[in-house]
C-alpha cells in the first residue's frame, strides 16, 4: 500500500511538474518538480500530503509527463512544429558552418512543445569572432555568460541568442571541447549531437512530404501559426 501510495505521489508531482514547464515556462527540471510538490503540499495540508526527497520524480519521469501533455494538448501540430523547428535548425547551421554547429535537445530528438527552443552547439576559441560574423550575418542578438558544472568543475560559456519564430540558443565551445561528451541532466546519457548532413537525412526520413515541398517551395508550409505565440 505505502508503495502504491509512492508510486501515486509520484506521478502526481511529475503531472504537475510537466503543466508549470508547459503551461506557466518554468525551465528547469529541478525548479518544475519542487514548485510542483509545494503546490501540492499545500493543496492536500500536511496531514493528507507527506512526501520525502527521495518521493520526488527523476528528470525522465517529469519529462515522460510532458511528452503526453503535449500529445494531448498539440496532436499534429507538434509534428508541424518539430518539422519546422528542424528546418529552420538547418538553416541556421548551413549560415554557422564556419564554426561546426551541433544540434542537441528536443529538436533532435524529436520532442518539442510550444515554448522549445533550438539548441546549437558552436565551436571556437574567439568570441569575437562568432559575435561579429553573426552580427554581420544580420541577426539580431544578445549575449550572455552562463555557468555549467562539467567534468566535476564549474566553467563559464557564452551563450548568444538569436529567434527566427523560434529561440535559437548558440552555447560557445573551445573548438577541442568538440570531442568532448556531454551527459544529459534527463538520463544521464552522453548527448547526441547532430550535425548538419545527420540532421537532414534525420528530415529526409521523418518529414519526406514536407521536405519535398520545402524542396520545391523554399519555404516552411504553415510556418506563420507558429509566429504568435
Amino acid at each position: 500500500m505505502k508503495k502504491q501510495r509512492t508510486s501515486l505521489l509520484r506521478q502526481s508531482i511529475a503531472n504537475e511538474a510537466a503543466r508549470l514547464m508547459y503551461e506557466e515556462s518554468v525551465d528547469q527540471y529541478f525548479n518544475a518538480k519542487r514548485l510542483a510538490a509545494k503546490r501540492l503540499f499545500g493543496r492536500g495540508g500536511a496531514k493528507n500530503m507527506r512526501y520525502r526527497p527521495q518521493d520526488l520524480p527523476s528528470n525522465g519521469e517529469i519529462q515522460a509527463a510532458l511528452r503526453e501533455l503535449t500529445q494531448i494538448t498539440e496532436g499534429e501540430l507538434s509534428q508541424q512544429r518539430l518539422f519546422a523547428m528542424r528546418v529552420i535548425a538547418l538553416e541556421t547551421m548551413n549560415a554557422l558552418e564556419l564554426f561546426k554547429p551541433r544540434l542537441i535537445g528536443s529538436v533532435s530528438t524529436g520532442h518539442v512543445r510550444r515554448g522549445s527552443d533550438i539548441d546549437l552547439h558552436v565551436f571556437t576559441d574567439s568570441i569575437e569572432e562568432i559575435k561579429l560574423y553573426v552580427y554581420y550575418l544580420g541577426w539580431r542578438f544578445e549575449t550572455r555568460q552562463v555557468t555549467i558544472h562539467v567534468a566535476g568543475e564549474y566553467k563559464d560559456y557564452t551563450h548568444i541568442y538569436y529567434e527566427r519564430i523560434f529561440p535559437i540558443e548558440l552555447s560557445v565551445y573551445p573548438v577541442a571541447d568538440i570531442r568532448v561528451t556531454h551527459r544529459s541532466s534527463t538520463d544521464g546519457k552522453s548527448i547526441v549531437r547532430l550535425k548538419p548532413s545527420a540532421l537532414q537525412q534525420l528530415i529526409t526520413e521523418q518529414h519526406s512530404h514536407e521536405w519535398d515541398l520545402y524542396l520545391a517551395t523554399g519555404e516552411i508550409q504553415n510556418l506563420e501559426q507558429f509566429e504568435a505565440e
